[in-house]
C-alpha cells in the first residue's frame, strides 16, 4: 500500500484576514489547524507534518490528532515556498528517503476549509504513479461553480489545492520554490505530467484570505 504523507501549510501570519495566524481560527468546534489535520488523517494519509510559522510557539500548543507532527520554518516571512520546502523536506525524511515509487505526498492548505476527507480520499485513490494529481475547481475565488459560464459554456477547470506528488516530484517542486509561489513553477514546467480531479461539485477550493472571506468559516 503507497504510503501518503501530508504537508500541511500552516505558516502564515494571515497579515490581510488581520485576525493572526489562519491556523488558530476557530472552526467547526476546534481550529483551522486541527481541523484540517484531522480531515487529512481520516482521508488516507499517513502522517501530517505540520509546517508552523507565524505564532509558532501558539499553533504548536494546538492538540492536533494522533499522528501528526510540527515543524518550524523559521523562514515562514520569505513566503509560502520556505515553508512548502520545510514541509516536503520533513516528510521525505520521515519517510526514510524512500525510492519515488514507494510514497507520495500530499500539500494542503491550512486556510481552505472546504477541503475534507472525501475530497482528500477520492484525490489519493486516483493518484497514478509518476504522476502530480490535484484537486480542480471550476468557480471563481469563494464563487459556487455554475452549470456554465457567461459564453454558455461551462467555466475552465483551474488547477487549486491540495495536490499529490510522487517523492520525486515533490523534492523536484521543493527545490524550485521560492516567494509566495511554492510549487507553481514546478507544476507549469511539467503540466504534461498533472492531472486535474473537478471538486467542484462538491467545493470552490476557497480559502479563507480577507475578512469578506469570513462567511466560509460559518
Amino acid at each position: 500500500m503507497t504510503r501518503t504523507t501530508a504537508v500541511l501549510l500552516a505558516a502564515g501570519a494571515g497579515t490581510r484576514l488581520g485576525l493572526g495566524p489562519k491556523a488558530l481560527l476557530p472552526f467547526r468546534g476546534t481550529t483551522l489547524v486541527a481541523h484540517a489535520a484531522g480531515e487529512l488523517l481520516r482521508g488516507g494519509c499517513t502522517e501530517v507534518v505540520v509546517v508552523t510559522g507565524a505564532g509558532a510557539g501558539e499553533v504548536a500548543a494546538v492538540p492536533l490528532p494522533p499522528g501528526c507532527r510540527v515543524v518550524v520554518n523559521p523562514r515562514w516571512q520569505d513566503g509560502m515556498g520556505s515553508s512548502f520546502a520545510v514541509g516536503v523536506a520533513a516528510a521525505l525524511d520521515g519517510q526514510g528517503h524512500l525510492p519515488p515509487a514507494d510514497g507520495t505526498v500530499l500539500v494542503a492548505l491550512v486556510d481552505q476549509p472546504g477541503m475534507d476527507a472525501a475530497l482528500i480520499s477520492t484525490l489519493i485513490a486516483l493518484h497514478r504513479p509518476g504522476r502530480i494529481t490535484a484537486a480542480g475547481y471550476r468557480s471563481g475565488h469563494g464563487v459556487p461553480a455554475g452549470p456554465s459560464g457567461t459564453s454558455g459554456s461551462r467555466p475552465p477547470l483551474r488547477r487549486g489545492n491540495p495536490v499529490v506528488f510522487t517523492l520525486a516530484h515533490a523534492a523536484g517542486a521543493a527545490a524550485m520554490a521560492s516567494g509566495d509561489s511554492a510549487a507553481r513553477a514546478y507544476l507549469k514546467a511539467h503540466a504534461d505530467v498533472v492531472d486535474l480531479v473537478d471538486f467542484s461539485p462538491f467545493t470552490d477550493g476557497a480559502d479563507v484570505d480577507t475578512p469578506a472571506d469570513l462567511h466560509l468559516l460559518q
